[in-house]
């Protein structure tokens, strides 16, 4: 039985996956490490969870992230970054740039390839500095 919370894909099958296809997986990915961070946080009310969640799962937030996270990422991860970032998308959301949004969507790819190739160490990594600076 295949554990999708603990993904092993290997490279080939990856990069089969479309731009989008990994964005999608990893804006999943995202949400669930600032909701799971959040709450180990603690003294949040559901409200304040979801409100928090919201702002920082939102385009901007994610282009900010994207752009502290650069410097640190391998060739590799830069490859998948690039792909979400170069998408063709038919629209952004209101409140976010079309530049923030191809940044988020390029963050959304790095978490998800991040995802499904199994390396959660590495997306902790990468999570906690932009969480924690």
């Amino acid at each position: 039985m295949e554990n999708y919370f603990q993904m092993n894909m290997e490279k080939r099958d990856i990069d089969a996956i479309s731009n989008l296809g990994l964005a999608h997986v990893g804006d999943a990915v995202f949400e669930l490490l600032c909701r799971s961070y959040l709450c180990a946080k603690g003294g949040k009310n559901v409200g304040n969870l979801h409100r928090e969640t919201v702002a920082l799962v939102k385009a901007p937030a994610q282009a900010r992230f994207a752009d502290q996270l650069l410097p640190m990422l391998t060739e590799e991860e830069l490859s998948y970054y690039r792909r979400g970032k170069n998408a063709h998308v038919h629209a952004v959301p209101k409140g976010a740039t079309a530049a923030e949004y191809a940044k988020a969507t390029g963050l959304e790819a790095l978490f998800g390839a991040l995802h499904l190739a199994g390396k959660t160490q590495r997306l902790n990594e990468l999570f906690h500095y932009i969480m924690e600076g």
